[in-house]
């Protein structure tokens, strides 16, 4: 069978927790148990999140002020690499016999996206109101709810396809772990040149890794699209007294029902895409059950 995973920040993070490296090492080791039962006897593309690091590189990167701070496409290439990274060196410890490779990963979105105009995506740590205060006067920065705390928010347009996903394609047939389309990839726009030739530039912004993994699910023809998050699914009436967890729907009951942006409402766009393309099911559910929502005992089905 071919999966695409796409691992949510709490496989290095919980949510709240300090950005350390210590943690995150940690954190991906414990869940590299339960998803390298996944991954046996399947060919398999991980995809993750990239919000709380590529927010710290951001933050890093702005409180040096002898050279501009770095474009985010630029940031977004160096949390694939540390993600990548760490990724990888659990994923080989847990599956020492299986080839794993972290590969840098370009998607193409269309310059003119309005989404470039409205900032969406939570990225970076979670702040009090007086730091948002201090951060407005120095930072030209958009602030957001994520839940019940606020974070920064960027611009994060819709992704269209994946740059390099024939070498993805290659290294999935061949039975290599591929962890790509990090942080739902590097986001590039088409640069027409004067001879009309076209090359791709980077973009500021950062993709969700959600809708990322669902392009990438559709390109590589997968079975099963998983989506691990720290919730236990999708939720009807999220937050409220009656929140009822849904173990089973189908996309046009799913479209039609409303959800946090930045949060589930990307995850739930991702899934609906997915199955409305290829008619395949997207299991979303809890990393630490990662095995059972796979096999349907755990979080939700769409279909």
């Amino acid at each position: 069978m071919r999966l695409v995973i796409a691992l949510g920040g709490n496989a290095l993070l919980k949510r709240g927790e300090p950005l350390s490296a210590a943690n995150q090492l940690r954190n991906m080791a414990t869940a590299a148990e339960g998803l390298a039962r996944v991954c046996a006897g399947n060919e398999v593309a991980i995809v993750h999140g990239n919000g709380p690091q590529v927010g710290l590189l951001a933050l890093e990167a702005a409180l040096y002020t002898d050279v501009p701070p770095y474009p985010f496409d630029i940031l977004g290439a160096e949390s694939q690499g540390m993600i990548g990274y760490i990724i990888a060196q659990s994923m080989r410890a847990a599956m020492p016999r299986r080839d794993v490779v972290a590969l840098i990963t370009q998607t193409l979105v269309d310059a003119n996206d309005p989404a470039f105009r409205h900032p969406t995506k939570p990225i970076g740590p979670i702040y009090t109101e007086a730091q948002v205060a201090a951060l407005r006067t120095r930072c030209d920065w958009h602030f957001g709810l994520d839940g019940k705390h606020i974070r920064r928010v960027v611009a994060s347009p819709e992704p269209l396809t994946i740059i390099e996903v024939d070498a993805i394609e290659h290294l999935v047939s061949a039975g290599v772990l591929t962890i790509c389309t990090g942080g739902g990839g590097i986001p590039v726009t088409l640069d027409v040149m004067a001879a009309h030739e076209a090359t791709v530039k980077g973009a500021e912004a950062v993709i969700d890794k959600d809708l990322g993994a669902a392009v990438l699910a559709i390109k590589l023809k997968a079975d099963h699209l998983i989506i691990l998050t720290d919730v236990d699914g999708i939720y009807a009436d999220w937050g409220q007294p009656q929140q009822k967890l849904i173990r089973s729907i189908g996309v046009a009951e799913l479209q039609s029902m409303k959800f946090a942006v930045g949060s589930m409402a990307p995850k739930v766009a991702a899934a609906c895409r997915f199955v409305s393309e290829t008619g395949e099911p997207v299991s979303i559910g809890n990393l630490q059950a990662a095995e059972a929502v796979m096999a349907g005992a755990a979080g939700t089905l769409v279909s």
